[in-house]
């Protein structure tokens, strides 16, 4: 997620070089055949591309939209993740009790919980950061989070890690072992029926959130949103300097740069919102709320070991 009050040149040449480096090329072409050459049927009227870019004005606005609804929604499950993580490790502290009796075992069911909670919260980050074919925009981002599992191997014994890496779907496995250390607990009597079936209920809350993180993961936005707004986008684009080479002359060049970036800029904005999943200085801050929860849950334990949160690189939090 960018942070800066204001994007970096950098990054908006990066990313829009290649569509840029054209429309230049096209408007300085149509510049030395039209005033050069003195090719004067390349004028065409200024009143088509006018309505023309009208039309894509309201075409791209809302494909914009719906975009920004994934990327809010995404940001609005997992601040329920965060939530729903208080919630977990204070159920978990409060309500597995042993008649006040101090319990090893106990104590030890208890950490289990909250550290493969902090462990299930890391896996889903990276089960949802993986890449798709279909998502894939082969362009090397450049700002990216190391993205495995490694980082929840500290969370987990060998045994339930190693066994972790095996399954398709390693963050719901968690959720399992989290669902068979409740059920030791009430076996145990440290778990009256209700509290048991009160942290079901927020164990179930994960597997809703989760469910709808993959929604939103395995749900592009329909392509001819995305297919048709690059099409008709550079179809402009290349219309752009002929509409003003006939009274402009040389002016028509930047004029045509600076409208053509104008449109290819709010094409990019939704292109990079539209999944917000995938690693990318645009996406959701998962790393960010990941760390906020292992906070909060070690917080709340009374571990003392916090994490170290990274400084924000080139004004992106990730």
């Amino acid at each position: 997620m960018i942070i800066s009050r204001n994007l970096k040149w950098r990054h908006i040449i990066y990313y829009t070089r290649f569509k840029l480096l054209y429309f230049v090329a096209l408007s300085v072409s149509v510049f030395v055949l039209h005033e050069i050459f003195d090719i004067r049927e390349l004028s065409i009227p200024f009143n088509a591309v006018a309505t023309l870019s009208t039309a894509l004005a309201i075409y791209l606005g809302f494909k914009n939209n719906n975009a920004y609804e994934r990327w809010w929604e995404a940001r609005k499950i997992w601040g329920l993740i965060v939530n729903y993580s208080r919630a977990w490790a204070r159920e978990v502290l409060t309500m597995i009790l042993s008649n006040g009796e101090k319990n090893e075992e106990r104590e030890s069911l208890q950490a289990r919980l909250l550290y493969r909670h902090i462990a299930f919260v890391n896996a889903l980050r990276v089960f949802l950061r993986q890449k798709y074919d279909y998502n894939d925009t082969n362009i090397k981002e450049i700002v990216e989070a190391k993205n495995g599992y490694g980082e929840v191997k500290k969370f987990l014994d060998d045994a339930e890690f190693y066994e972790m890496l095996t399954k398709k779907n390693p963050p719901n496995h968690l959720l399992k072992l989290q669902g068979d250390d409740l059920k030791t607990a009430f076996e145990n009597g440290w778990l009256t029926d209700f509290r048991f079936v009160k942290l079901s209920e927020t164990l179930t809350e994960f597997n809703n959130h989760q469910g709808m993180s993959e929604r939103i993961k395995n749900t592009p936005l329909p392509r001819p949103y995305s297919f048709f707004s690059r099409v008709f986008v550079t179809i402009h684009g290349t219309l752009i300097p002929f509409a003003f080479i006939q009274e402009l002359g040389w002016l028509n060049i930047p004029l045509s740069i600076v409208i053509n970036f104008v449109f290819l800029a709010l094409d990019y904005v939704g292109e990079r919102t539209e999944d917000p999943f995938e690693n990318r200085m645009d996406d959701a801050p998962l790393s960010s709320i990941s760390l906020t929860i292992e906070e909060n849950v070690k917080e709340m334990y009374g571990d003392v070991n916090m994490p170290v949160r990274p400084k924000s690189e080139m004004g992106v939090v990730m």
